[in-house]
């Protein structure tokens, strides 16, 4: 919901340490790869009940993933850091809430499960979209600059960032949180069924 106004914020805030690394010779690909490594130190991190530690390893994760975007805009994006951008991406976020059901896994297990079965449903209508969305030679207005059709909604990077930073502020709270989450997840669903079944119709078929 809130992804492409904060992209333009933080654009020119990340261009200087962009050009940097771009200037040393240091891609977008292995920005996205140091910054999902960083990510999954998250996981073990929640596990042990050390959600200050998580919590800066998802910050660090995220301001990775900002950085590749604006090292790709300097040096070419490419299909192969599209792909590795939305993909390790999604990973990650499963990853967040694997590690809270395995601190807790009495009280987080199922809202947890609830939370990543949600995840499947924005993810896989996302994806599904995108896809026919390039057969059609359809471009996003909203997400010009993202290596493929980029369909927002409800609950978007920065929605779900915040979620996960209220998670580790308040871990006592992620089953309330998660479950809250999964029903904002589904609104979001929903909505791209119905933009998609609007939008891919066939002509004339009535269906």
């Amino acid at each position: 919901m809130f992804d492409a106004r904060l992209q333009g914020l933080l654009q020119p805030v990340l261009r200087p340490p962009a050009r940097l690394l771009a200037a040393r010779g240091i891609g977008a690909d292995r920005i996205t790869l140091v910054g999902f490594a960083l990510g999954l130190l998250a996981v073990p991190a929640l596990a042990a009940g050390a959600h200050g530690v998580a919590l800066g390893f998802i910050l660090a994760n995220r301001v990775a993933d900002g950085l590749d975007g604006a090292v790709a805009r300097l040096q070419g994006p490419t299909d192969r850091g599209a792909f590795l951008d939305i993909a390790l991406d999604f990973t990650f976020y499963a990853l967040v809430v694997l590690g809270f059901a395995l601190a807790d896994p009495v009280r987080n297990a199922l809202p947890a499960a609830l939370l990543l079965a949600a995840f499947m449903g924005t993810g896989s209508s996302f994806l599904a979209f995108a896809v026919l969305a390039e057969r059609r030679g359809m471009a996003s207005t909203a997400f010009p600059r993202k290596g493929i059709y980029y369909l927002g909604g409800l609950t978007e990077g920065a929605e779900t960032i915040a979620v996960f930073v209220a998670m580790c502020l308040w871990p006592q709270a992620f089953p309330l949180l998660a479950l809250f989450f999964a029903l904002a997840c589904l609104v979001t669903t929903v909505m791209r069924w119905r933009l998609g079944w609007m939008m891919f119709g066939d002509p004339g078929s009535g269906q």
